[in-house]
């Protein structure tokens, strides 16, 4: 079988069409929570991969006086411009195609007082070149918020993940329905062996999840290829040897195979 890269755009599309007040609120608390703010007022932001666009539409409907939104993915950029719609087409806010790896495109950005990318760098192919050209886009003073995917060990470990996400993107349609049967089936058991009710987590995800699907998600997972990985200790040092001037506000650690929260602040 032949690798592929996973269109997160596709399955975005499937995304959008769940979107409601609730999520809207979630996505927006996950936001003012972890950055401990009130609003974007009078802050300019930059969404790096923006994906569904649920999050550059956040920023807008918190008041950013402008927001740019970009992935490599056309199908995303699609999701993004209908979000776009949704708010009533504001002309502070741009979104167009266009990879965080291409210099050009990263000259052309300029500095922002917040540069927001969730869950992305890490599928780009090259993690690190990621991270340096995102960073770059913060103005001094300014916010960097990113997750990125936590490193773990053993059996059930990120480098076993590697393979199952290459097997994935190279299988069939009936191929891939059987894996994604077969995951949703050990999560559930696997939830309720915590005593919990794995229907009402499910039904109550987005209240937890940043205003995210289950279904969504669980796709997300299985075929968010390319995939790299590094603990807090591993971005910390990463950091510190390329940025040595930003400063780390709040750190949101997993003990598992999820994201875990950054956000620095440029003091320089």
């Amino acid at each position: 079988m032949s690798e592929k890269a996973f269109s997160f755009g596709k399955n975005w599309c499937h995304f959008i069409k769940s979107l409601n007040k609730d999520r809207f609120d979630f996505a927006e608390k996950s936001l003012t929570d972890f950055m401990k703010i009130s609003d974007l007022k009078g802050k300019s932001f930059l969404d790096i991969g923006c994906g569904s666009g649920l999050f550059s539409f956040t920023a807008q409907r918190l008041g950013a006086k402008k927001v740019i939104s970009f992935d490599v993915d056309k199908f995303s950029v699609k999701c993004c411009n209908h979000m776009h719609e949704l708010a009533g087409r504001p002309n502070n806010w741009k979104i167009f195609e266009g990879s965080i790896l291409d210099d050009n495109t990263v000259k052309k950005l300029g500095k922002f007082d917040i540069v927001y990318s969730w869950g992305v760098l890490h599928h780009t192919g090259n993690m690190l070149d990621a991270i340096k050209n995102s960073a770059k886009c913060v103005k001094v003073g300014g916010y960097y918020y990113i997750a990125i995917y936590n490193k773990v060990g053993g059996l059930k470990g990120s480098y076993i993940w590697l393979k199952i996400k290459k097997f994935y993107n190279a299988s069939p349609k009936l191929v891939k329905y059987m894996i994604e049967t077969a995951y949703i089936a050990a999560y559930m058991i696997a939830y309720s062996f915590k005593l919990k009710n794995p229907v009402s987590h499910v039904r109550n995800y987005h209240k937890t999840k940043r205003g995210m699907n289950f279904r969504t998600d669980v796709i997300d997972w299985l075929g968010g290829y390319p995939y790299e990985f590094a603990t807090v200790e591993e971005m910390r040092n990463i950091m510190k040897d390329y940025f040595p001037y930003f400063e780390l506000l709040n750190v949101k650690r997993v003990k598992g195979l999820g994201n875990n929260w950054f956000l620095f602040r440029k003091k320089r």
